[in-house]
């Protein structure tokens, strides 16, 4: 028995470190050495200031810009409460919420659908990107905000809209934040 006790507790702490600390170090260092970029949540920089990452969303309110789809993380795309409202579609409050966004997007476009991920969080509500038909729907406040051609706004959302990965996997989208960042290198902000 006393064998027995000692051979689990030197597994244990042999597993513990082998396990939960060589492990991750290991794996850590390869992924700064191999994928640097994505080991640190690929940040993305202006001027050497910080603006945000490629690969969470984050809230975008002012006319100018193009709007994320909204966050149910927290307190607005809150890292640390990644996870969605788990309002059900008879849950009232989803549905009032969901009203009351519908309303206000369509006070400029009254004679269109607003597109779903305009108005529906996300799994994750971290979600960086919108479909091509979100992104379509706000062209025109975009364009007459920044003062700019609507056409010239529709061909940086085409540029920045990403295909299906290999042909087939996921769906269409456009990253917010890269593609406000190309319309403020645009200019008339």
């Amino acid at each position: 028995m006393r064998r027995n006790l000692i051979t689990a507790v030197l597994y244990t702490v042999v597993t513990t470190v082998l396990f939960g600390l060589i492990y991750p170090l290991v794996v850590t260092g390869l992924a700064q050495l191999l994928f640097h970029d994505k080991a640190n949540g690929q940040l993305l920089y202006k001027n050497g200031e910080l603006v945000g990452s490629r690969i969470i969303g984050q809230p975008f309110s002012a006319p100018q810009y193009f709007h994320s789809r909204p966050s149910a993380a927290g307190n607005g795309y809150d890292a640390a409460n990644s996870s969605p409202s788990n309002y059900g579609p008879t849950n009232k409050k989803l549905i009032d919420r969901v009203a009351g966004d519908v309303t206000s997007l369509q006070a400029d476009h009254q004679s269109s659908d607003v597109p779903v991920d305009l108005v529906t969080a996300s799994g994750s509500g971290l979600d960086p990107d919108i479909t091509p038909a979100a992104a379509e729907f706000q062209v025109a406040r975009v364009a007459r905000e920044r003062r700019l051609p609507e056409d010239a706004v529709r061909r940086l959302v085409s540029a920045h809209t990403q295909k299906r990965q290999l042909g087939f996997l996921g769906e269409p989208r456009v990253n917010v934040l890269l593609l406000n960042m190309d319309l403020d290198q645009m200019g008339s902000n």
